[in-house]
């Protein structure tokens, strides 16, 4: 028995393959296409929920600058 634990026999390694002359338009395999995908969607769903923040952050300023300049009126009565 010649394995050993420290031997490479390439198990448990990811092996991904090159495109071939004849092959150019290669796109992977099924699971690169679905993890290019899953990648895509968690990214529109990040921009998102960014922009919803964002929106939200905005509407709470505007409506805290809104308070604020009607209290100084008030004062200013």
């Amino acid at each position: 028995m010649s394995g050993t634990s420290t031997e490479n026999d390439g198990q448990g390694m990811i092996v991904n393959p090159k495109p071939t002359a004849d092959n150019q338009d290669w796109d992977g395999d099924d699971a690169d296409r679905a993890d290019r995908l899953r990648f895509e969607e968690e990214q529109a769903m990040i921009r998102e929920q960014s922009e919803a923040r964002a929106a939200k952050a905005a509407a709470e300023a505007k409506k805290s600058a809104e308070a604020a300049k009607d209290a100084d009126k008030k004062e200013a009565s």
